[in-house]
């Protein structure tokens, strides 16, 4: 009785750990599929990897490597949540495909939007696609939308053989890490950032007009673009953009960090210093971006008499419910700066409503920069992330000069 007991007790856990083994993902590159309400597919490649008994896995895009570490599986089912925008993948296993939802959690509602993958397959768009004669590389003066919502914006692509990667530039940031490829007359560009799914489609009329564009944005989100090859292409100032309205100087509020407590621009912290505030929201991939590099300008600034102020403004104003993605956004980034939640939401009636000093607010993320009087100096929209190459890098250089700048004013 004994050993008949122990051999279903050795068999019992061998079975478990074929079970386990079984529902682990396979190792190496996915090819992801993102499926819009008019059947359009989002692809995106991403890397699983083994971390000693978990997994893991880096969502890919051009140059990003986006990582993700809460994978959890449950028989054949497969639970994915994102570090970052409150959205997950509920999904189920079978041999080396996945198939189910990614369900955006937004204040009031979930968005569920069908997902499938197939493990070993590198490629994004195509297995083999048509060569091309064009070449796409350079900068584009482009046209968002049509009417009353025509936007111009900047697009700069780099084609190596059919790859393309590049980005468009906006009045209030950029549409990050853009990957796709040229299939004959054909572009195809996507991205995958955990809280927004993109795809670019155009026509190449030639090497100097993309015709026939279709955008497509998430679930529902579609629009129309166009553009035509201008290497002098360039969007206006972004410091031109919002500014104080007349008879304002300095800026008020007064905010409950994330542990409740008050905080305002009149405490002692803030005095004889020069202040950022940030404005921004746990949704916004840019401000995402901008939330990465602040963190390490804090760093080296506020040793030298800066401070840095994180004002978000959520898709709800329950104050739990911001409160837990912004706990996210502070680990995920280690902020040590104070963010506020504001109770307003990210519509930007109400945003500039917070902030009766403002004429408005542009878009996100908007960067305040206020000097060691407490006079506001400079306001900034939108933000150049690091998927637009030297752009990062030029901003970087001159926000930074403009900081010693102010530092230095007695």
């Amino acid at each position: 009785m004994i050993k008949k007991a122990f051999l279903s007790a050795v068999l019992v856990a061998a079975l478990s750990q074929i079970s386990i083994a079984q529902t682990k993902l396979k190792t190496g590159i996915w090819r992801g599929v993102l499926t819009t309400a008019s059947a359009n597919q989002i692809p995106f490649n991403f890397d699983v990897n083994n971390k000693g008994a978990a997994q893991e896995l880096d969502i890919i895009n051009s140059t990003e490597r986006f990582k993700v570490t809460n994978v959890t599986t449950k028989g054949d089912s497969v639970f994915i949540k994102m570090p970052l925008f409150d959205s997950e993948f509920r999904l189920a296993l079978a041999g080396n495909t996945l198939k189910g939802n990614y369900i955006r959690h937004l204040g009031d509602r979930d968005v569920p939007m069908p997902f499938s993958a197939t493990a070993a397959t590198p490629y994004r768009f195509f297995p083999s696609p048509t060569k091309s004669t064009y070449n796409v590389s350079g900068r584009w003066s482009a046209i968002m939308g049509e009417g009353d919502g025509r936007d111009t914006t900047v697009g700069e692509f780099k084609q190596t053989g059919q790859k393309v990667t590049g980005t468009f530039l906006t009045t209030t940031g950029d549409y990050r890490f853009l990957e796709g490829t040229l299939n004959g007359d054909s572009l195809y560009l996507s991205c995958f950032d955990g809280g927004h799914a993109f795809l670019f489609k155009a026509k190449v009329a030639d090497n100097n007009t993309l015709t026939d564009g279709k955008f497509f944005s998430g679930l529902t989100g579609r629009d129309v673009w166009a553009a035509v090859r201008d290497e002098n292409a360039k969007l206006p100032d972004a410091y031109s953009l919002s500014a104080l309205k007349p008879g304002y100087k300095k800026l008020a509020f007064a905010f409950k960090d994330l542990s409740g407590k008050e905080v305002s621009l009149d405490d002692a912290r803030f005095k004889n210093k020069v202040v950022i505030v940030q404005i921004m929201g746990s949704w916004c991939p840019n401000c995402m971006d901008e939330t990465a590099y602040m963190v390490n300008y804090y760093k080296k600034y506020q040793p030298r008499g800066v401070e840095v102020i994180g004002l978000a403004y959520e898709r709800t104003t329950d104050f739990a419910k911001s409160q837990k993605a912004l706990a996210q956004v502070q680990k995920r980034f280690d902020v040590k700066y104070p963010v506020l939640i504001t109770g307003y939401t990210s519509n930007k009636a109400e945003t500039a409503k917070s902030l009766p000093a403002l004429t408005r607010v542009v878009g996100f993320p908007t960067t305040i920069i206020i000097d060691k009087k407490g006079d506001v100096r400079k306001i900034h929209t939108g933000f150049n992330g690091p998927g637009t190459g030297e752009h990062y890098t030029e901003f970087i250089s001159e926000f930074e000069k403009l900081t010693d700048d102010l530092l230095a004013e007695r």
